[in-house]
């Protein structure tokens, strides 16, 4: 918690604009955090203080900062992933290299001058060859969970209920984390490719939900709720989406998550509009809808880590009404989420910076990982389907680990 905390008592940042580095991976410390959406993002490397949540504005605010540069991500930054039900820590690192979306990149220092060896990384192991695959539920115990879950919706207690799959894979040698980040990277587009390697057990995945991004006084968020298979063919994939856009259930489950983002929003911004109706988006393996809330804050604007505290978890993570909702997946999934379904992302000492969330991933120790995905239960559903709406969420993540 918050006692955890480990500042010096003044930050100090220094950011200079450089040339683009070749790849932004060469750059990650084996204790970093990488952010990678598409041919831009940020790596760090070192540790200059372990914050916890509570701590971050105000060490931030306070920190003395050269800065020629002034965009997002300029400057002091905090940035890490923290539990689906609170507390964790974010790290504010010794060297952040960046590329916006237009091309520039820079690199901050932070804290004590970072000694060259805060870039440095261990040999790369060679990574594994053979895997086992196993699901932790059985299909008898998904359809028991999702049968408890849709008795507690028709007796009134909740509207919708998100419940979590858990699948391990265990390999004959360590895996490679810089290895998983380029390959979720080249094989995921549309989503962010997110690592968290502060702690023994790295954080990596592939996200396609933004949670909220704030740059001055303008926000967005980007929930996603809705979900059907992409087929093999475009004229499959247009049937899908067109299927998706007009399906009782699916909108149903989407709009609950679109309400919950704007009666947060609503009362902190001077302007705000969700658009309608909500688009279709192609991910690799999957077709979500897709609803954009777009707005303007009021001053003084929440930072974007207090915009991601407020919003999460939202109905696309937890369920409706919000209590009640988590009370029951407590209940039903029989694990601790960790990580997982949690914000993920950073904030700079303006305030300006991304959350998305912590799914389409795995938590990975050494030679194990664990794979989290959920699904949204709503009246209508179907144990059968969502069972098969899993195998798709779990694919991209099992493709880079479990890979021929």
């Amino acid at each position: 918690m918050s006692r955890t905390s480990t500042a010096p008592p003044t930050l100090h940042a220094r950011t200079q604009e450089i040339d683009p580095p070749a790849d932004l991976l060469d750059e990650l410390g084996d204790d970093g955090f990488a952010w990678l959406d598409g041919g831009g993002g940020l790596v760090t490397a070192g540790m200059t203080a372990r914050l916890a949540p509570e701590d971050v504005t105000a060490a931030l605010a306070t920190a003395d900062i050269d800065d020629p540069l002034v965009r997002p991500g300029t400057g002091a930054i905090a940035v890490g992933a923290l539990p689906f039900a609170g507390g964790g820590h974010l790290v504010v690192p010794r060297t952040v290299t960046a590329i916006a979306a237009d091309g520039t990149a820079w690199r901050t220092e932070i804290g004590p001058r970072a000694a060259d060896k805060s870039r440095e990384q261990a040999a790369r192991p060679a990574g594994p060859k053979q895997f086992t695959v196993e699901s932790i539920q059985s299909r008898d115990d998904w359809r028991r969970m999702i049968d408890t879950a849709l008795a507690e919706i028709d007796r009134g207690a909740v509207s919708k209920v998100v419940l979590a799959r858990e699948v391990t894979v265990t390999a004959d040698a360590p895996f490679d984390p810089r290895a998983v980040l380029a390959r979720l990277r080249a094989t995921q587009a549309g989503s962010v490719a997110y690592g968290v390697l502060d702690d023994p057990v790295a954080l990596l995945g592939a996200t396609p939900e933004l949670l909220v991004r704030r740059q001055g006084s303008r926000v967005l968020s980007r929930p996603l709720a809705g979900t059907a298979r992409r087929g093999s063919s475009d004229a499959h994939d247009d049937r899908a989406a067109a299927a998706l856009a007009s399906s009782v259930k699916d909108d149903r489950e989407h709009r609950l998550v679109v309400d919950a983002v704007l009666d947060v929003l609503t009362p902190l911004c001077e302007d705000l509009r969700a658009e309608a109706p909500p688009t279709v988006i192609r991910l690799p393996s999957l077709l979500h809808l897709a609803t954009a809330v777009r707005g303007r804050l009021r001053s003084p604007a929440p930072t974007a880590l207090e915009l991601a505290a407020a919003l999460h978890p939202t109905p696309a993570l937890g369920g409706a009404p919000r209590a009640a909702a988590l009370a029951l997946l407590t209940r039903l999934e029989g694990f601790d989420r960790g990580r997982y379904a949690g914000p993920v992302g950073w904030v700079d000492a303006r305030g300006d910076g991304t959350f998305g969330v912590a799914i389409r991933g795995a938590e990975i120790d050494g030679a194990r990982a664990r794979l989290r995905v959920g699904n949204g239960i709503v009246r209508g559903s179907v144990a059968d389907d969502e069972w098969a709406e899993t195998e798709p969420k779990l694919e991209p993540m099992l493709r880079v680990l479990v890979r021929p």
